[in-house]
C-alpha cells in the first residue's frame, strides 16, 4: 500500500491540490511567482516541471477570477474555470523571464483571449457572423451605461449612435441573442399551456399533392382515346409489364413501348400547353421534301396516266410505292 502511495504521479497529486489552493495576497503571489519562474528557467527535467506546476497552482485564483467575469453569459462557471486554467498552463510554459519578470502581464491577456475564443467558437448552437459576435458585448456595455444615464432602456437608434454602427446591425445583433442557447421545440411558449412549439409546426399532408395531381391530370386524361386510357390503366394501376400489356392488346412489346412514349408526351404537352411536334416523315430516298437534291413531288395518278413519257404498265407500281413511302 505504501509503494502505491509513493509511486503516485505528480499529476494526480496536483489534481487533489487544485480544489484547495491557499489564498495568498497579491504582492506575496507576485514575489513567489517571480522567484519560482527564475528558478525554473535554470532548471531542467522533472525539477523544472515541478516548479512550473507550483507556479500554476499559485496563480489558479487569478484564472478563476478572470473566468468569473463571464459567469452570467449562459455557460457553467466550472467550464469557464477549466478554460481559464488551461490558458494559464499554456502561458506558464510559454513564458520567458528574460523578456519580463511579471508572469501575469503575459498570462492575463492570454487567459482573456482564450475565454473570448471559447465563447466565439464553442458556445453557439447557431453561429452568427463574427461582426455580430463582436458587436454584442459592446451593445451590452452601451445598454447598461445608457440605461443609467437615461433612466430607461435605450432605443435601437440610441444604441447605434453610442457604438457607432447602423441601426440594422443593432437589431440583428439583438435578434441573435438566443443563438447561443435557443429554446427547445418541446417547451411551452410563455403565457400558454398545453401546446409546445413543436405542436405548431406544419405537418406534411399527402392529400394536397394527390388533389393537385388529380386536378392537373384529369382534364388531360379525358382528352385521350379510350385505348390510350386503357394502356395507362394497365401500366400504372394494374402494374402490368409492357409484355403483359402487349399480350392483352394483341400487339408487340415494342409497339406498347412506343405507345406509352407517345401517350406520356401527349399528356405532358396537354399539361404544359405546348403541342407535341411530330417531324415529317422522309421519302423513299431518305431525304426530306424540299431539300437540295430531293426528287420532285409525285404527280397525281391522272396526270401520270395521261403523260406521254410513262412506260407501259410500270408507272402504276412506281406511283403506289412512292405514295406508301410518303
Amino acid at each position: 500500500m505504501s509503494s502505491l502511495a509513493t509511486t503516485a504521479s505528480p499529476t494526480t497529486h496536483r489534481k487533489s491540490e487544485i480544489g484547495s489552493v491557499p489564498s495568498v495576497p497579491s504582492d506575496e503571489r507576485k514575489r513567489r511567482t517571480a522567484e519560482l519562474v527564475a528558478k525554473a528557467h535554470v532548471s531542467e527535467g522533472l525539477e523544472r516541471q515541478r516548479i512550473l506546476d507550483e507556479v500554476i497552482l499559485l496563480n489558479i485564483p487569478v484564472a478563476h477570477s478572470l473566468a468569473a467575469r463571464y459567469r452570467n453569459r449562459g455557460q457553467p462557471l466550472e467550464e469557464l474555470q477549466q478554460v481559464a486554467c488551461l490558458a494559464l498552463t499554456k502561458a506558464v510554459h510559454a513564458f520567458r523571464p528574460d523578456r519580463g519578470d511579471d508572469l501575469l502581464v503575459y498570462a492575463v491577456p492570454s487567459i482573456l483571449g482564450e475565454l473570448k475564443r471559447y465563447f466565439r467558437d464553442a458556445t453557439w448552437t447557431v453561429r452568427p457572423p463574427r461582426r455580430l459576435q463582436e458587436l454584442r458585448p459592446r451593445l451590452a456595455e452601451a445598454e447598461e451605461r445608457l440605461t443609467q444615464d437615461l433612466g430607461r432602456p435605450p432605443r435601437p437608434s440610441e444604441l447605434a449612435k453610442e457604438v457607432d454602427c447602423s441601426e440594422d446591425d443593432v437589431l440583428e445583433a439583438l435578434d441573435c441573442s438566443d443563438c447561443a442557447s435557443p429554446d427547445s421545440l418541446h417547451e411551452t411558449p410563455p403565457g400558454e399551456s398545453g401546446f409546445a412549439w413543436i405542436d405548431r409546426l406544419p405537418a406534411e399532408e399527402l392529400g394536397f399533392d394527390r388533389t393537385e395531381a388529380v386536378a392537373v391530370l384529369a382534364p388531360a386524361c379525358r382528352r385521350l382515346k379510350s385505348r390510350d386510357r386503357k394502356i395507362l390503366h394497365l401500366r400504372f394501376y394494374e402494374q402490368m409489364t409492357q409484355q403483359q400489356i402487349a399480350d392483352e392488346l394483341g400487339v408487340t412489346q415494342v409497339q406498347v413501348s412506343r405507345l406509352l412514349q407517345r401517350i406520356l408526351a401527349d399528356l405532358r404537352g396537354s399539361i404544359t400547353g405546348s403541342r407535341r411536334h411530330t417531324p415529317r416523315r422522309e421519302g423513299c430516298l431518305g431525304r426530306r421534301a424540299g431539300a437540295v437534291g430531293a426528287p420532285p413531288p409525285a404527280p397525281s395518278y391522272e396526270a401520270a396516266r395521261t403523260s406521254p413519257h410513262r412506260g407501259p404498265g410500270r408507272f402504276g407500281v412506281w406511283w403506289l410505292s412512292l405514295r406508301r413511302c410518303r
